[in-house]
């Protein structure tokens, strides 16, 4: 079920309806609700993998209270190994079986070998890369004793399915969404109404934004080699703003649905395109994800413990498997090293953390030297999006060539505009968060203020994408 459909305008109402007027007498109605609608959410995709789902719950629910019941250091490690396996088993089977078997048959044939493997026709489960970070927290904070387990499964399995941020985030961790579900929830007026403007500002971003930006950048970036080099410089710029506002408009409407229950989910995005340095960017970007690999995989490598040449080792290490997280392609992976090269510098300079507060904190405007550095990070930012969005890296190159040729002018795309016109829109979305900068979106206030939610929704409505609807793009992640 997509936020962005009329399926889910009439599931959410229903659900908040009977959670509040219904089963708001017993916390446990609740979460037996909330379990129930979160299958019927992720069901709607395709039933057959609540199996999945709810054995992954199992597994780790049982775990849970395995590992509770020893102290036994080895025991402990053999019930973490399990969940790992588990849980790390079925996502590197149904996202990354093919890609390796591909990959292993081209190098036995560089090698002069034949073979003929069998691949599979593998459909990837909707938000696995999600909700297998999500329980892998539980039994890895269980396990550090940050976190006692749960007896109550049907709240487990709720945290573990929670709907509004099941399949593209944010990745929750146990120790903040689990205890939610086992304290008594009221309704809360000023939560609602902030969470009904996220809602409203998410959809903005994404069928305004986003699915604009994705019908010029899908065009030109499948035809680029007959593009000039200013189309496909906008083309890149595109993509950069459809995958931001695509990703962090769904987390905002996460975020907002979340708090019509009451539940407070951790931010995601915090203004990542007014970074100063691409350290500062990955602490704005996708701040689940980025944190999740720093307390569960940096940090156990010994972070910046360590000697300068393991520093550089386990900054690669998150990098590229935080790349190859995102998808079963080379890509990601080069993607992920780009990021990796460009943020080592600022590391064994000890100018990885220089730039924490927010940009221009006291004045309205950003200083020159402000402005060169955001705009020196961007361009980062896009050169490794360009990668990321290309099918192959021959591909990558390919685009990344045809930039530097030196042809500047201005195409008609076969979508019967010109290269260039979205640009307002995209100019229009940074002004509004420029000036939100020190807020967590820019409509969060529990005032009312219908004047600026009537221009966002009346901006939906008149250049909204409803002909051509797109897909959340981190679903296929």
């Amino acid at each position: 079920m997509l936020f962005n459909s009329i399926d889910f305008a009439l599931f959410l109402p229903i659900v908040f309806i009977l959670y509040w007027f219904v089963f708001n007498k017993k916390l446990k109605y609740q979460n037996i609700l909330i379990l129930v609608a979160s299958y019927v959410f992720y069901g709607w995709w395709d039933w057959r993998f609540l199996s999945l789902l709810l054995f992954s719950s199992i597994v780790d629910y049982s775990i849970g209270l395995q590992m509770d019941k020893t102290s036994n250091l080895k025991s402990r490690k053999l019930l973490l190994f399990l969940s790992l396996l588990v849980n790390l088993g079925l996502l590197g089977f149904f996202k990354y079986y093919n890609f390796f078997i591909d990959n292993f048959t081209t190098a036995f044939t560089f090698f002069g070998g034949t073979i003929q493997p069998n691949s599979l026709s593998i459909i990837l489960p909707v938000g696995i890369s999600f909700y297998t970070f999500q329980t892998l927290s539980y039994t890895i904070d269980i396990y550090r004793q940050k976190l006692e387990p749960t007896r109550d499964f049907i709240g487990f399995a709720a945290f573990v399915a929670f709907f509004p941020q099941l399949v593209a985030g944010p990745i929750e961790r146990a120790t903040n969404l689990l205890p939610q579900f086992f304290k008594k929830r009221e309704f809360n007026k000023d939560e609602a109404i902030i969470g009904v403007k996220q809602i409203i500002w998410g959809l903005f971003k994404k069928i305004v934004i986003a699915d604009n930006c994705a019908q010029f950048a899908n065009e030109i970036f499948a035809n680029h080699t007959s593009f000039s080099s200013a189309t496909l410089i906008l083309g890149v710029i595109y993509f950069s703003f459809q995958i931001y506002c695509d990703f962090s408009g769904y987390s905002d409407i996460a975020i907002g649905t979340a708090r019509l229950f009451n539940f407070k989910l951790m931010v995601n995005f915090r203004y990542p395109y007014f970074s100063r340095d691409i350290a500062e960017f990955w602490r704005r970007w996708h701040i689940s994800l980025t944190t999740w690999f720093r307390d569960y995989v940096y940090i156990p490598l010994g972070g910046s413990r360590v000697t300068r040449t393991k520093q550089i080792r386990n900054v690669f290490i998150v990098f590229i498997v935080s790349g190859f997280w995102h998808g079963a392609n080379w890509t990601f992976i080069v993607w992920g090293a780009i990021n990796a090269l460009f943020f080592i510098p600022l590391l064994l300079s000890n100018k990885n953390r220089v730039n924490t507060d927010t940009i221009a904190a006291n004045s309205v405007f950003p200083t020159f030297r402000e402005i060169t550095s955001l705009f020196l990070t961007y361009c980062i930012a896009l050169f490794g999006w360009v990668f990321f969005r290309a099918t192959s890296i021959k591909t990558a190159f390919e685009y990344i060539e045809g930039i530097f040729k030196g042809d500047f002018s201005i195409e008609m795309l076969r979508l019967e505009r010109f290269s260039f016109e979205l640009l307002p829109l995209i100019l229009i979305l940074l002004g509004i968060e420029w000036f939100s900068r020190n807020s967590e979106f820019p409509l969060c206030s529990a005032k009312p203020s219908y004047i600026k939610v009537g221009v966002v929704i009346i901006m939906i409505l008149v250049f909204g994408s409803f002909s051509i609807a797109q897909d959340f793009i981190y679903f296929q992640f």
